[in-house]
């Protein structure tokens, strides 16, 4: 609403709490703009930070960083104009042949990225592309399980910022490859769900290149004064739609070049 003041430091830390409480006791709840349809995108990015600030007070620290809506599809489907970012905690990482307990979550859903996993800083505003290469120590295949807090998955931008772009679990694989000599733009990518292909994709899929998305991304941190940190990852997007998984499934992401990565369902 024009005119109106931002909202102050109480409701930004109740709306967090609220989101919160739905990921903890893994209970769907109605979209934040239900109840506050001038919810902001800024607004949004405050809860989202209040949210993960209660995480690290818990002892549950951040250690990576995800890119989202980084499709042109998914950003004409929610009406925007560039990606959004989300913060992984270290509670969210599962290790490489790890099962999921989708008891959990609320409705999760899997979909394969290309993890960028840091040798130097990445600090903006000006980062480009080649500075994200350059800076990258390894690549690695990598499965995101996403899972809003909304009910029947469905929300506005404001919400899904506000849901910490629906982060849950990250998996990435064992083996790492150096980025020397790949074109990750055009790497081929199969998504098999049970032992079926459901999918497939090339790197382009991300805003052209995955290394897109992490300059982006650097870039946007910087308007807050954060930064991309040696050491840690990145997730830079999907390569694909996600899909929904449930005790039983079986997801296995296989990359030309760089291997695969799978992830068992409980």
């Amino acid at each position: 609403m024009a005119g109106r003041q931002p909202r102050g430091t109480h409701e930004i830390e109740a709306l967090a709490e609220r989101l919160e409480r739905a990921q903890r006791l893994r209970q769907e709840m109605d979209p934040l703009t239900v109840e506050h349809a001038d919810l902001t995108v800024d607004e949004a990015y405050a809860i989202q930070f209040a949210l993960i600030m209660r995480q690290s007070r818990r002892g549950d620290p951040v250690v990576a960083m995800k890119a989202g809506l980084t499709s042109k599809a998914k950003q004409v489907a929610m009406g925007v104009d560039e990606p959004i970012y989300g913060q992984i905690c270290e509670s969210m990482i599962l290790d490489d042949g790890e099962t999921l307990a989708t008891s959990e979550l609320i409705h999760p859903r899997a979909e394969p990225e290309i993890a960028f996993i840091l040798g130097a800083d990445l600090r903006g505003p000006g980062v480009t592309p080649e500075r994200v290469l350059a800076a990258t120590r390894e690549v690695a295949p990598a499965i995101e399980v996403i899972d809003s807090r909304y009910r029947n998955f469905r929300f506005t931008l404001p919400d899904v910022v506000a849901d910490n772009a629906s982060s849950a679990r990250v998996i990435l694989a064992a083996r790492r490859s150096s980025p020397v000599g790949l074109d990750l733009r055009l790497m081929g990518m199969v998504f098999e769900k049970n032992g079926e292909v459901v999918e497939t994709g090339a790197g382009a899929a991300v805003l052209d290149h995955p290394a897109n998305a992490v300059a982006w991304l650097a870039n946007k941190l910087a308007e807050r004064g954060g930064f991309l940190s040696a050491g840690s990852f990145v997730m830079p997007g999907a390569l694909s739609n996600a899909h929904p998984v449930a005790p039983g499934d079986e997801i296995r992401v296989t990359f030309d070049r760089l291997g695969a990565v799978a992830l068992r369902c409980t």
